[in-house]
Parts: C-alpha cells; sequence; structure tokens
C-alpha cells in the first residue's frame, strides 16, 4: 500500500490516468540497475528515484572528477574524489528517503553481471563503452530483462529500448553488431551537458512505460538526437534472425 506521505508525494503523476494507484504501486515494487552514474545515469537516477521506484541498484567503479561536473548533474563539487556510487547515494537518499538504494562499487564481471540483471526487473545503461554496453546487453537477453539504451556525444544522442521477452524485439547487437574500431569518450570527443541530460530524461521516462505499464515503449526503434539543430528522426529496428546473441532466443 502507499503511505499518506506517499499519496502526497507523488500525487501529480498519480492523478495521470494512465499511472493511478496501480501504476504507482507497481514503480513501488520495481527494482532497476543503472549501470553507470555519468551525464546519463544521473538524470536517470534522479527521476526515477523522485518517481518512486522501489529499489535501484547502482553500478559504477569510477570516482567522482572536476570535469565530469559539467553534465553530471547527480554529483556536485563536494563529491570530487568520491566513488560515483557514494555520491549518488547521498543525493538520492535526500531527495527521497522511501526508495532502496543497492551499491556495486566494482566493476561487473561476467558472473557479478549476470547476477545483477537477475536480481532486477529493468536495465538501464547509461555507461560510455562498447564493450560494457555488449556485456549488459548479452545478460538481459539471458535474462529475458528490458534494456533502455542511451548515447551522446558531441552534439548526438541515441536512444532505444530492447525488450527479450517480446518476440519481435531486437537486441543492442541486432542494431550495432560488434561496434566500431576507433570508439571515441566524452573526454576525447567532448559532449553538451544538456544533451545527455535529455537522452538520460528519455531514458527514464521509457523505463517509467516499462515497469508502471503504460504508453509505448521505443521496442524496435531508435530515435537520433541532433542538438545542433534541435531535430529528432526515428529509425525502425527489426531483430536480426541471425544475430550472435539473440537470434536462438524464442
Amino acid at each position: 500500500m502507499l503511505s499518506d506521505e506517499e499519496l502526497l508525494r507523488y500525487s501529480r503523476q498519480i492523478l495521470l490516468q494512465h499511472i493511478d494507484i496501480d501504476g504507482q504501486l507497481r514503480l513501488k515494487a520495481s527494482r532497476v540497475l543503472i549501470v553507470g552514474l555519468g551525464g546519463l545515469g544521473s538524470p536517470v537516477a534522479l527521476y526515477l528515484a523522485a518517481a518512486g521506484v522501489g529499489e535501484l541498484h547502482l553500478a559504477d567503479f569510477d570516482s567522482v572528477d572536476l570535469t565530469n561536473l559539467q553534465r553530471q548533474v547527480v554529483h556536485d563539487s563536494h563529491s570530487v574524489g568520491r566513488p560515483k556510487v557514494d555520491s549518488a547515494m547521498t543525493r538520492l537518499a535526500a531527495l527521497n528517503p522511501e526508495v532502496r538504494l543497492v551499491a556495486h562499487r566494482q566493476a561487473l564481471d561476467a558472473d557479478s553481471l549476470a547476477a545483477a540483471v537477475a536480481a532486477v526487473d529493468l536495465v538501464l545503461d547509461c555507461c560510455d563503452n562498447f564493450s560494457t554496453r555488449e556485456a549488459v546487453n548479452a545478460a538481459c537477453v539471458a535474462a529475458r530483462k528490458p534494456l533502455v539504451s542511451g548515447a551522446a556525444i558531441r552534439l548526438e544522442g541515441q536512444l532505444s529500448v530492447f525488450d527479450p521477452r517480446q518476440a519481435h524485439s531486437p537486441c543492442y547487437h541486432c542494431l550495432y553488431g560488434h561496434g566500431v574500431e576507433a570508439e571515441l569518450t566524452c573526454s576525447e570527443a567532448g559532449v553538451v551537458g544538456p544533451l545527455v541530460g535529455l537522452v538520460g530524461s528519455l531514458q527514464a521516462l521509457e523505463a517509467l512505460k516499462l515497469l508502471a505499464g503504460f504508453g509505448e515503449p521505443m521496442v524496435g526503434r531508435l530515435l537520433l538526437i541532433d542538438a545542433l539543430g534541435t531535430r529528432f528522426r526515428e529509425l525502425k529496428v527489426r531483430r536480426d534472425p541471425a544475430c550472435a546473441v539473440c537470434g536462438g532466443v524464442s
């Protein structure tokens, strides 16, 4: 049940007929893994905690650096040098003490990643490197857990949802294959702060839709964001029957 304080805290989204009390209860009962607490993970964690998602599992092995603060808004100047997980937990606990927080401060290997994914209902990929994205995708396919994937670099962003519970859904590997040889990071190519805020906010929205059961999640669709011209383009993405990750999964 929802307490009187929770009814008041979440009253504005409970007013939405698409969420209502039942949707809010589903959010409260949900467990979510956020992989990466940087530019994307910051708005994701803040908005999911504010919305009343019951349990947030926070995964990041890095520490806060001064260069992060231009875009990683869950951290502040007092957090420099602290593990990102600890910094984020402090901020999220202050924002909503009703949310349970689970820390993953070490890099997730194959076994620990599989266990972390199995322990939740949904995963958000907020990391900044292809190898981790591939590993997270494979773990989600194996555990049949929905994955909300976002990316941003320079002035371009992307967003999609992969849901192995749905027969028609592609996975991350269907779309990107083995990636590219020369993968740039934000520290090498740069990124504008509001862009990662936009992509992360959209990731949080997709997660709420999946968890509360409303709207049309972006399964089988890829959103491309051009921040320079403020243009949005959507592409259809099909499942690859020969995909090395999900091709044999029914």
